[in-house]
């Protein structure tokens, strides 16, 4: 069954992130429930996430290297985009993504005391991604990079699991028309299945969040169309986790978002890149 194999050291998955970083998200969020930018909140939840999956893959012995991480941007330059000793590098093991934040900064955030009374602690935070804007949104390009880091990826890593990239963004390709290559993404495969693509589509007004749609139907124009269009199908393991988070999430469902706020972004990259069959 594709979709199914036990992600292993010996065969590891690869997950790679492209990130908008054009003008335009130097914006805040739609809806008026945040005043802070697009980038950078789109940075701390990557850099969460990162820190999320290095815990998940940690053992006693170690990170184990279940899988392969990567980070484009893509904005007035397009390229790889950790910072500190990963600067330049197209795909790393979890385990130097452990070892190798560019910094680690100290934040406040309420928790819970004994009493149950949210109170601010100081903790640590690993900063892999740092949010920066400039240009325009040049989407084909960075797409056309992450087809060749996948294929250069697959031809090394045959029986890993399918890899999965996620496509971030707030707006429409401004070098062309991306449908042709997140196609040719889509058809890149490993022993186990086709690459699976999805997409984030940020909100810049207060509109109505679409997620995981089944069709084109409602769908307010032809980018949300072309952006549904980029997104694979979400196969049965993803729509399972879909399911136990509460997501009526249909047969055809796909890995795309419209509009989304931050609830609805840290909740669409928790369920697409959620650890399973670790082996």
């Amino acid at each position: 069954m594709p979709y199914s194999a036990e992600i292993s050291r010996a065969n590891p998955s690869c997950v790679l992130f492209m990130i908008d970083q054009s003008f335009s998200m130097d914006d805040p969020f739609g809806g008026g429930e945040s005043t802070d930018k697009k980038a950078t909140a789109v940075a701390d939840v990557i850099n969460k996430l990162l820190q999320n999956l290095v815990i998940k893959c940690a053992k006693d012995e170690g990170v184990r290297d279940y899988y392969h991480i990567g980070v484009i941007g893509y904005g007035g330059q397009v390229g790889p985009a950790f910072g500190g000793e990963l600067a330049s590098k197209e795909l790393v093991p979890i385990s130097q993504i452990a070892n190798s934040p560019a910094r680690v900064e100290e934040r406040t955030k309420k928790m819970p005391d004994a009493t149950g009374e949210l109170v601010e602690q100081t903790v640590k935070f690993p900063i892999w991604f740092d949010a920066i804007t400039s240009g325009g949104t040049a989407m084909c390009k960075a797409m056309t990079q992450a087809k060749q880091i996948l294929e250069s990826w697959l031809t090394a890593h045959p029986d890993g699991y399918p890899p999965i990239v996620i496509n971030i963004t707030d707006g429409e390709s401004t070098d062309g028309n991306p449908n042709e290559v997140a196609q040719a993404i889509k058809n890149l495969k490993s022993n186990h299945g086709e690459v699976l693509l999805f997409n984030i589509h940020l909100s810049s007004h207060q509109n109505p969040k679409i997620e995981f749609p089944e069709s084109e139907a409602g769908l307010p124009d032809e980018y949300a169309i072309r952006l549904f269009q980029m997104s694979s199908v979400l196969p049965n393991s993803i729509k399972e986790i879909a399911h136990q988070e509460g997501y009526p999430v249909s047969t055809g469902a796909r890995g795309f978002v419209f509009n989304a706020d931050m609830t609805a972004l840290i909740n669409f990259l928790d369920i697409g890149t959620r650890p399973s069959n670790l082996r």
